[in-house]
């Protein structure tokens, strides 16, 4: 039996599948096994999986049910006493599971040790950094504003803690990663390793990309966070979570300088976002950038990319 049990739901993952668990394998904490969970893939994932000659690795396959279920099915199998989830295009540094798991040990009152995030493109090239949020303790109220662990590859969570919340939701398609932690902090302290440790790949396919199943979803986690008992005294942080996630999604929606019908959804989530909340519209550098995406997008990819020196 494995100390950590690593998890990675896989759907038709043949490009970076391999990287994904090469990532694992080289963790610097060896006590560990990995679990991948196949979706139903069709491609050559399952072959590439296997030819990986390691006693660590595992890889257990099912007809196609979405990433929710596919973490279910890993923790169904799971036998560690912490346990870590990768998606099946993400990196981490060699010494995220060792680092967080001394966390964890440090602060035997929290239940999850999460870390920093930069973002990276299909070729494993820099594209940006993640948020630098330094929350620790009970940190519910900060996870009802927004999802600051960024990506469902973050943390490393005790196992005892999905015996108290239960699994994935698997009618969330996207936001089940915020709404699983909203759920562990209402019970459970978290703890930070204020260091980069996770290597989120960018895909112009990714269910991130899908804005309007974010919409309904993330509404559905800020209902049911609100309504938690822990969040009774919390009502007046509402507004600011839904303006924040239209903000999000405002700046989601133009990130494609090409398509037109992003500029107009980005157009009806940036209202959303002040009608939640006005003071946005004091906010002179947030406005600008948002009228000039959604208003000149070309013009102002254009100026971004000779503000940074590109052709």
């Amino acid at each position: 039996m494995a100390l950590i049990s690593v998890i990675i739901p896989v759907y038709n993952g043949e490009k970076t599948i391999y990287q994904t668990i090469e990532s694992v394998l080289k963790q610097t904490f060896v006590d560990l096994e990995i679990l991948v969970i196949d979706d139903g893939s069709t491609d050559s994932t399952v072959e590439i999986v296997k030819s990986i000659l390691d006693s660590r690795l595992h890889i257990y396959s099912y007809p196609n049910a979405g990433i929710s279920a596919n973490r279910n099915r890993g923790l169904a199998k799971a036998t560690g006493e912490y346990l870590s989830f990768i998606d099946a295009d993400d990196l981490w540094v060699s010494d995220k599971l060792e680092a967080q798991l001394n966390a964890l040990l440090k602060h035997p009152q929290a239940a999850l040790a999460y870390s920093w995030t930069d973002y990276i493109d299909m070729n494993g090239n820099f594209l940006k950094s993640g948020r630098r949020i330094t929350e620790t303790g009970n940190v519910y109220s900060k996870l009802l504003m927004y999802n600051f662990l960024e990506n469902g590859s973050n943390p490393l969570i005790r196992s005892e803690a999905f015996n108290t919340v239960g699994g994935f939701d698997e009618s969330l398609p996207v936001a089940e990663d915020w709404d699983m932690w909203l759920r562990i902090s209402a019970y459970y302290e978290f703890v930070l390793v204020p260091e980069v440790k996770i290597f989120y790949r960018v895909q112009a396919n990714s269910l991130s990309t899908n804005l309007v199943q974010m919409e309904i979803d993330s509404l559905q986690v800020i209902e049911r966070a609100f309504t938690h008992p822990k969040a009774k005294s919390l009502q007046h942080l509402k507004k600011n979570s839904l303006a924040l996630l239209y903000k999000y999604l405002t700046f989601k929606a133009i990130e494609n300088h090409d398509e037109k019908q992003h500029s107009l959804k980005a157009a009806q989530f940036f209202w959303n976002c002040i009608r939640y909340n006005p003071s946005v519209l004091r906010q002179r550098r947030i406005m600008l950038i948002a009228i000039l995406k959604i208003v000149f997008p070309q013009l102002y990819y254009g100026i971004n990319q000779l503000l940074h020196g590109k052709r």
